[in-house]
């Protein structure tokens, strides 16, 4: 896999905490070239491409924007391709707030749906044109169990996440013809995480433990048992392995699916 992805390069949003940034050190261990998007300082971005560097990639560059605004979003993709080919996308940035439908500000509304879904068609219309012209390239959309199942108080980003597979679809199917089995291809593909152990889930814990009364720990607990037989979280980790697999070239016809690592949820 290592060999595979040398000379690669991948643009990967959200890439400063969580399940992104576990995604960009998983390519740079797999030797890719790393365009890490994110929202933080200077200090905390060229700390992170330190990270990226020793942990194997080599050539690393961090790119802001606020994927809220389109323009933001056409000025980041020019300015990857200036800095280089782009050969594999990775859309992880994502915002969740959980309220019921009447509290649900339009503002809230507008947010989600652009980050988490409009954002993705924007990277893709960009990236799939020049991946075509390759007869290679790779979009991994970071969705959700909530793509595949829905769940009280979280509209916006159910909505959201159902969206980002059906986009996903879609564009597998008009680009399943791109290449061969030689070249790779063109794939598009999307991840649906149930719980994982990242900062998204701190605001959920936090109100689980108000509402029992009881530890963190016990609140993770409890919310497993609703939702997640294995009655595990996954990490980051196993979430970014995936995508570096759906990324090899054995990996071609693999296209169009919904893949969820949630320990049983969406199979009840």
């Amino acid at each position: 896999m290592t060999a595979e992805l040398r000379g690669k390069s991948v643009l990967i949003t959200g890439a400063d905490r969580g399940i992104g940034k576990s995604v960009a050190l998983a390519f740079a261990k797999a030797g890719a070239r790393v365009a890490a998007h994110g929202l933080v300082e200077r200090d905390e971005a060229q700390r992170m491409l330190a990270e990226l560097q020793a942990a194997g990639s080599p050539e690393s560059r961090y790119f802001g924007g606020d994927l809220r605004d389109v323009d933001q979003i056409d000025a980041l993709m020019a300015q990857m391709f200036a800095w280089g080919h782009l050969d594999i996308l990775v859309n992880n940035a994502g915002i969740q707030h959980t309220a019921p439908i009447a509290a649900i500000t339009t503002g809230v509304w507008n947010d989600i749906l652009a980050v988490n879904l409009s954002a993705a068609f924007h990277t893709m219309r960009h990236a799939l044109p020049r991946m075509a012209e390759a007869h290679f390239g790779r979009v991994i959309n970071i969705a959700s169990v909530h793509g595949l199942v829905a769940s009280v108080s979280k509209a916006p980003y159910v909505a959201a996440k159902f969206g980002l597979v059906g986009l996903s679809k879609v564009a597998a199917l008009e680009y399943a013809h791109i290449g061969s089995a030689g070249s790779g291809g063109v794939t598009i593909n999307c991840i649906c995480p149930g719980w994982v152990d990242t900062a998204l889930l701190a605001p959920q814990i936090a109100e689980r433990r108000q509402e029992l009364g009881v530890s963190a720990a016990a609140a993770i607990d409890a919310m497993l048992a609703e939702k997640q037989p294995s009655h595990r979280l996954s990490s980051p980790s196993e979430i970014a392995r995936l995508a570096v697999w759906l990324c090899a070239p054995d990996a071609h016809n693999i296209t169009g699916t919904a893949i969820p690592i949630d320990g049983g949820w969406t199979a009840q």
